[in-house]
């Protein structure tokens, strides 16, 4: 569900963040078949978190191009990184804006 207010898509990113700090802590755990996380979570992380700080100190601007992340997201495994659907919700409301209701 795409968000309607600007709280609304910081929950998101925030979400975001915890739910990429899990697949992080379960690869680490289960370097067997969730290892292969390593190699770009970090990299997920970051970018998570540097769009939340540009949220927090109002430098974020909605845009027509794909999040940074996007990249990270499009070569990744859904059973490495589950989280793409919220992710894409993530790029898509960057992209097209809150869904904001015309009533």
């Amino acid at each position: 569900m795409k968000p309607k207010t600007a709280e609304q898509y910081v929950e998101l990113v925030e979400q975001a963040i915890f739910e990429v700090e899990e697949v992080r802590m379960a690869a680490e755990y289960d370097m067997d078949s969730m290892g292969g996380a390593l190699e770009f979570v970090g990299d997920l992380e970051k970018a998570l978190r540097d769009m939340r700080a540009s949220m927090a100190d109002g430098s974020y601007r909605f845009g027509e191009e794909d999040l940074p992340f996007m990249k990270i997201v499009a070569h990744q495994d859904d059973t490495l990184l589950p989280i793409k659907p919220l992710l894409r919700v993530l790029n898509e409301t960057h992209r097209n804006g809150l869904d904001i209701d015309e009533d």
